[in-house]
């Protein structure tokens, strides 16, 4: 890093040269265990989630430490109860600690940590109420990353009233793109896209047994959709889903920013 700033100081590159080369620089390597892309956030504008699967809780909470000392939060998906206690158990006193059970994400957070409202809008909608936990993956990382959450679950095909009064909430308060979790047969993404001239990104989920089971039929479904402006995750993708959708809608509030309210 000191090369890269010694550099633009001598003139040697450009502003913008360094930019990139630090982006690359921002890597932090844990031995042998992990490298974290610290500066991705910074890169793509979105943060880094280490997934907690797979791995021991003494290795868990050695990244996820880290993370916390480098960037000032840590976000960890797919955690179990034992993980959970020994990231209590590890964490210093100046943290704030989130625990959302259903998305199974523990989000850590320093005290002075505060994350900036982007103006970007999405919403998300569930078919059934199994499908919420991958929902809440969404939603909880579209705000991660600064965006305003408009939600409502439970308003699959099976009852499609339910879906409209939600749908037109969204539509009234200009959402930037749509996320639609279903499972079983993964209809609603597709009367949802049918409806609205907004982004739609599907979610499989893995609820279903039988014939296409662990969301083999929903994954198809919305691959086979007709609406168009529909796309589609992996089955369980909710981080996906939420993080795509996020982009979308940052980018869309950045140049909002910059053309007069009375022309938008």
């Amino acid at each position: 890093m000191r090369e890269v700033l010694e550099k633009v100081a001598k003139g040697e590159i450009s502003i913008e040269k360094a930019e990139k080369l630090l982006r690359v620089l921002a890597i932090e390597e844990i031995g042998n265990l992990a490298r974290l892309d610290v500066g991705r956030e910074s890169r793509k504008g979105i943060p880094e989630v280490i997934l907690a699967e797979g791995k021991t809780p003494e290795d868990l909470v050695e990244i996820a430490l880290k993370m916390l000392k480098k960037s000032g939060r840590a976000i960890i998906s797919r955690v179990t109860k034992e993980q959970i206690c020994a990231i209590k158990k590890a964490l210093p006193k100046d943290v704030n600690l989130q625990i959302n059970s259903k998305a199974r994400i523990v989000t850590i957070k320093m005290k002075n940590l505060r994350v900036e409202k982007t103006g970007g809008k999405i919403g998300i909608f569930t078919a059934g109420t199994s499908d919420i936990p991958i929902a809440e993956e969404a939603r909880i990382i579209a705000e991660e990353m600064g965006c305003e959450v408009i939600t409502a679950y439970d308003v699959g095909v099976a009852g499609v009233h339910r879906l409209l009064p939600p749908l037109k909430e969204m539509i009234t308060k200009d959402v930037d793109a749509i996320i639609v979790v279903a499972g079983r047969e993964g209809a609603l993404p597709t009367v949802v896209a049918g409806m609205v001239d907004l982004p739609v990104i599907a979610v499989p989920t893995s609820m279903g047994y039988g014939f296409g089971e662990k969301g083999v039929s929903a994954l198809m479904a919305m691959l086979q959709s007709c609406s168009l402006g529909l796309a589609v995750v992996n089955i369980d993708g909710g981080i996906a889903a939420g993080a795509i959708a996020t982009m979308i809608a940052n980018r869309v509030a950045k140049f909002k920013k910059k053309i007069p309210s009375n022309e938008i």
